[in-house]
């Protein structure tokens, strides 16, 4: 039970100590420049590297976390990620920081890890806050934004990046020692995981949105520190503060996030987020302060925070059996959505000599995907109405205005043995028992018509010729203009207790 309890708080500390890791170049890199010479370009490339392993490890760590569990992965990824913190210690070329920092990516994929391991200790209403809390563990970044370059004030870079070698030393052990042994493993081939979810819209849909919100976080957090220095003339202890800060702030906005998609509609939570981030593209593309541009930088962080909580609110909503590889698909994309800013902004400004254009890119796909958040919205809607449909116990049909059958559910074939594929495109009539003549249905047709809808016993007969009494309701759909559109009919067979009755 104890072992189960601190499995939050081992798990989001881990997170922090991985994420710690995770950025240690970028944060650096204004004091690893006065040692190794790097043009714009280099820097912009060592600074998204880490990025790279760091997403496309999130997939398979996601699957085998699922078979092996969150306290042997952790194990390992710490030790792991000894090797190329040490050896960027020793770095003095270019070659050694792409080396070293492709492996640090280590760190980053352990985001994998929690989202899929956590959920199984809590019921799903819980889901969308607790991974939240999880997710505030990229709060490691602030912390090493900050603390990295005042370290190396007055130690040295050199010293500080050996300083994490203890950092994950001790978080290997803790995660041996106290990692939950006996949480609940699945072992599903990893291509029979991908093959069932490979074509689902949902999933490319939710890598989508994580790619630009958690992409938009991993990109201004490695960026930040180099942009304000060179941009804005900032101290590096400056600029890794109000890195921080950005940090900081999505990071708290994360959990509210979580919280919010379990308490309401998480689409209508991504509505608010895409349109933040449409607006703060524009405002960044046009943002000649600092103090605009803090303004912009904000927005994002908010937005993106609320919309990083929300999106692992959904996944196992969506994907219950598959978590582990879908967490690793979703949370990769997210880590790439960070790869590719940094490189953008830096050949967009190389070409034109601003930003604007790569601001306005993150715009433009935020857009995007505020218009694929409406349209889920809307099918999601239609989702529910036709589960409803299926599942009412009652024999439902759905016919045009012309009388051709259009929809049917379960509980029409039940009653009348006909199929659904076999009463589609028919009209009702295939179910008249000849027990009634034409003067009764005009009169049923008459009161629909005056009424809106008609309700009485009616003799019909089913597929195989059986003639059963039923009650029927058949009521009027009609649009905004007063227009009919569709009849409904729902109707039950009382067979039996009329036989009862009598």
């Amino acid at each position: 039970m104890k072992s189960t309890i601190i499995q939050l708080p081992l798990q989001t500390s881990s997170l922090i100590a991985g994420f710690m890791v995770w950025v240690l170049i970028s944060s650096l890199m204004p004091n690893i420049r006065q040692d190794i010479d790097l043009t714009n370009g280099e820097v912009a490339l060592v600074t998204a590297i880490p990025v790279i392993l760091g997403s496309v490890l999130r997939i398979p760590i996601g699957y085998y976390t699922n078979r092996f569990g969150a306290r042997l992965i952790f194990t390992i990824s710490f030790i792991a990620l000894l090797f190329p913190v040490f050896y960027i210690s020793q770095a003095d070329s270019l070659a050694d920081l792409v080396i070293g920092g492709l492996l640090i990516g280590i760190g980053g994929a352990t985001f994998s890890i929690g989202v899929t391991s956590l959920p199984k200790y809590y019921p799903s209403s819980k889901h969308g806050f607790i991974n939240g809390i999880y997710g505030s563990g990229n709060i490691g970044t602030a912390v090493t934004a900050f603390a990295a370059p005042v370290l190396a004030g007055s130690f040295g870079w050199v010293t500080t990046v050996r300083f994490y070698l203890v950092l994950l030393l001790a978080f290997a052990i803790l995660n041996f020692v106290f990692g939950d042994r006996k949480e609940k493993k699945m072992n599903v081939s990893i291509v029979k995981q991908v093959k069932e979810v490979y074509r689902n819209s949902t999933l490319w849909a939710l890598c989508l949105f994580y790619f630009i919100t958690f992409g938009s976080f991993v990109a201004f957090t490695i960026y930040l520190p180099n942009f304000l220095v060179n941009e804005f003339n900032l101290t590096p202890v400056d600029a890794g503060l109000r890195t921080a800060g950005f940090i900081a702030l999505s990071t708290f906005m994360r959990p509210i996030g979580g919280w919010l998609s379990d308490k309401f509609n998480p689409y209508f939570i991504l509505l608010f987020v895409f349109g933040g981030l449409t607006f703060s593209g524009v405002l960044l593309s046009f943002s000649p302060t600092i103090e605009l541009y803090t303004t912009g930088v904000l927005t994002v962080a908010a937005c993106a925070g609320i919309g990083n909580g929300t999106i692992f609110k959904l996944v196992p909503l969506y994907f219950t059996k598959q978590a582990g590889i879908v967490n690793g698909l979703v949370a990769a994309m997210g880590g790439l959505g960070g790869f590719f800013p940094p490189l953008v902004l830096t050949t967009v400004f190389s070409l034109t000599g601003h930003y604007a254009i790569g601001f306005m890119a993150l715009s433009e796909f935020a857009l995007l995907s505020f218009v694929i958040v409406l349209w889920m919205t809307f099918r999601e809607k239609l989702k529910l109405e036709n589960k409803v449909l299926e599942n009412t116990a009652q024999g439902m049909m759905v016919t045009n205005e012309e009388g051709i059958i259009e929809r049917v559910n379960q509980a029409f074939t039940k009653v009348t043995g006909y199929e659904k594929e076999e009463a589609v495109g028919q009209k009702p009539s295939i179910l008249q028992s000849g027990r009634h003549g034409q003067h009764f249905y005009s009169a049923l047709w008459n009161e629909l018509k005056d009424q809106g809808y008609w309700q009485g016993e009616i003799w019909n007969k089913r597929k195989n010729g059986d003639v059963y009494l039923e009650w029927l309701t058949i009521s009027e759909v009609c649009n905004d203009a007063g227009d009919v559109k569709y009849y409904v009919g729902q109707f039950s067979d009382i067979s039996e207790s009329k036989r009862k009755i009598n």
